[in-house]
């Protein structure tokens, strides 16, 4: 998100910076990659995994974490036994396209990474096989009378449904200016927020609702910094989603890349109300 122009290279400390130091890419190319803060692909796989959401959906060592409702069984996958039998092509596939050897994916929102660079994907698969492996392999899903009924009338699609049907969408285009910002966005915010920016119906969803983003055209920078930071709205309020995913994920953020999301909004609020 345009946090962009982010390493500054002292003339004093040039000397001192390592060859792996000064291949850090202090801008996306093309506006469609994350700035890389770190040379090291491991460490820039771990920002992304934090700001995409991998750590908070598969918990921190990326063994998985049991989801199960009223709808029926649903772990996230053990990402270290992934790793250990998947090639990186598979792993990739899950990701962007929804689908794992054998059956789609349900929950998993590959629909909004259909457009990461394949270097930012690189070093996502970095990551995960940094890790050690540990933890069991959970079972498939299962699918409940409810979410069959849903499958059924189109309410519910698989992963891979969801990237046949959005995987090639965006959110509103606001020029070159906002690029990089609305490549973040569509793959964060559109997760909760919906393609368009407008988060959920309340007659058709259940709560709690995401709102419209056009809202944060009603922020100042360091209001909306503050909520993408610490998950505090103004007047030090705790929101009931966007609190906790603002401190697991946003707070990986640099306070450019919030800026320039904050600006790509305040532009989708003016020419998109």
């Amino acid at each position: 998100m345009g946090k962009a122009g982010l390493l500054a290279l002292l003339v004093l400390a040039s000397a001192a910076c390592s060859e792996a130091e000064q291949e850090v890419e202090p801008l996306p190319p093309e506006g469609l990659r994350f700035v890389q803060l770190s040379a090291n692909e491991v460490e820039h796989g771990e920002r992304l995994a934090n700001v995409l959401g991998c750590t908070g959906c598969h918990d921190k060592n990326l063994q998985g974490h049991d989801w199960s409702d009223e709808l029926g069984v649903l772990w996230t996958a053990n990402l270290t036994r992934s790793a250990e039998k998947h090639s990186d092509a598979e792993l990739v596939a899950m990701i962007t396209k929804g689908r794992r050897p054998g059956r789609d994916l349900h929950g998993m929102p590959s629909h909004i990474f259909t457009h990461l660079a394949p270097k930012d994907l690189a070093a996502i698969i970095a990551f995960v096989r940094s890790k050690p492996v540990g933890g069991s392999v959970h079972p498939d899903p299962t699918i409940g009378p409810e979410l069959r009924k849903m499958m059924a009338d189109g309410t519910y699609k698989s992963s891979a449904g969801e990237v046949a049907e959005q995987g090639d969408a965006w959110p509103p285009d606001m020029g070159a200016e906002h690029a990089y910002a609305r490549h973040i966005v569509r793959a964060t915010c559109v997760e909760c927020h919906k393609m368009d920016l407008r988060g959920d119906d309340p007659e058709k969803e259940k709560p709690p609702f995401s709102v419209d983003l056009r809202i944060v055209g009603s922020y100042e920078p360091a209001d909306f910094l503050k909520l993408m930071h610490t998950g505090k709205a103004a007047g030090d309020r705790e929101l009931e989603m966007m609190s906790g995913v603002a401190r697991g994920r946003f707070s990986h953020l640099t306070d450019d890349e919030v800026e320039a999301i904050r600006l790509y909004l305040v532009e989708v609020a003016r020419r998109d109300p």
